[in-house]
């Protein structure tokens, strides 16, 4: 089984197909012609892969059962067109959601806010104590799924202190942050994606998974696997995030997607097929 983050790893923004955020047609971009959109909102193109990474994708999906995992709501992982149409298992909602054939399985779901309720402050505290924080540095705080929160920031001038200030409310009340990109997230400590890959390979029945990722959000997912990739770009490289199986793309951008997709498929079993 493969679990893969999307965006940053999977797919990129336009703002982040190249590691200087650049526009793909800029000089030295990837070349546009080699980029193809696989996400548009309002009919505008949102997010994309290049051809390269699409053949990967599809050759995975031959060979093993891809399970895409992002912190993304169900509407917003809807958006996006996965090659080769949509999978039989979907991690949504940093694990809060396990969608079957596009189904939301409301046992799992359950099931997880059962255990938020246990360990976690509940969200209204949460966002209650985040709107003290807000400045004019915040471009808007919105709630996901009704299970956790994040800020759209400017990063020039959010300041230097907001993020370890928050970081320490939160882990005292039973919940994380995590910065990707322009969004800092707060999570309860319970909702994570590798706990949703470990109900799916139970279910499957597979014996053995890879993975990729780029934030601290996929680090438990990275960690669980036999072997995973990260990009050297996102959350877990500026904390230069290592263990041992898990080995680092040489390019960056939109790029470390293709050759990320590459490198899982070359550590598939050749003998074993999926089943589902």
């Amino acid at each position: 089984m493969v679990a893969l983050d999307l965006d940053r790893t999977l797919i990129y923004s336009r703002t982040a197909i190249d590691r200087s955020g650049g526009d793909p047609t800029a000089q030295g971009a990837v070349d546009p012609a080699d980029l193809r959109c696989v996400e548009e909102l309002d009919g505008a193109e949102q997010s994309f892969m290049t051809v390269g990474a699409i053949g990967h994708l599809l050759d995975l999906r031959e060979r093993a059962t891809v399970v895409p995992t992002t912190t993304r709501t169900p509407a917003q992982f809807e958006r996006v067109r996965v090659p080769g149409g949509p999978t039989r298992y979907a991690v949504t909602s940093n694990g809060g959601r396990l969608l079957v054939d596009g189904v939301d399985d409301q046992d799992w779901h359950r099931s997880v806010r059962t255990v938020l309720a246990e360990r976690s402050a509940p969200l209204d505290e949460v966002v209650a104590e985040l709107d003290t924080r807000l400045g004019g540095w915040t471009r808007s705080r919105r709630i996901a799924d009704d299970l956790f929160c994040y800020l759209v920031v400017d990063l020039a001038t959010m300041p230097d202190d907001f993020l370890p200030h928050w970081s320490a409310w939160c882990g005292a009340h039973g919940w994380a942050v995590s910065r990707q990109g322009r969004k800092v997230y707060a999570l309860p400590v319970g909702l994570t994606k590798d706990a949703a890959v470990t109900e799916v390979l139970r279910r499957t029945g597979a014996t053995r998974l890879l993975a990729a990722g780029d934030g601290s959000l996929d680090a438990g997912m990275l960690s669980l696997a036999a072997a995973a990739i990260r990009p050297p770009h996102g959350e877990l490289a500026e904390s230069d995030w290592r263990r041992p199986h898990v080995a680092v793309a040489t390019a960056a951008g939109i790029r470390a997607g293709e050759e990320m997709l590459g490198w899982l498929l070359a550590r598939l079993d050749p003998d074993v097929v999926p089943t589902s």
